[in-house]
């Protein structure tokens, strides 16, 4: 099973949701919901998913869970 990483600059409690590839596996992110109780990190799993076409089931936050700077693992390859 194929396994990739995206690494993320996410902008919560912006007045969209919007993902911009800035590179090969880096990715700048802007959601709605604010940073509460992991409100974003889920919004922005979400945003990724509906992106990349794929199950958000297939998506796992890696690293920076409390930080703008993300990184996401995706299981499997991407379409």
């Amino acid at each position: 099973m194929q396994t990739q990483y995206l690494s993320v600059l996410v902008h919560p409690g912006s007045k969209k949701d919007v993902v911009v590839q800035t590179g090969p596996g880096r990715l700048e992110a802007w959601v709605r919901a604010k940073p509460q109780d992991g409100a974003a990190n889920e919004a922005l799993a979400h945003l990724l998913a509906r992106s990349l076409q794929i199950p958000r089931e297939r998506l796992r936050l890696v690293k920076g869970g409390f930080t703008r700077r993300k990184l996401f693992k995706v299981i499997g390859p991407l379409t």
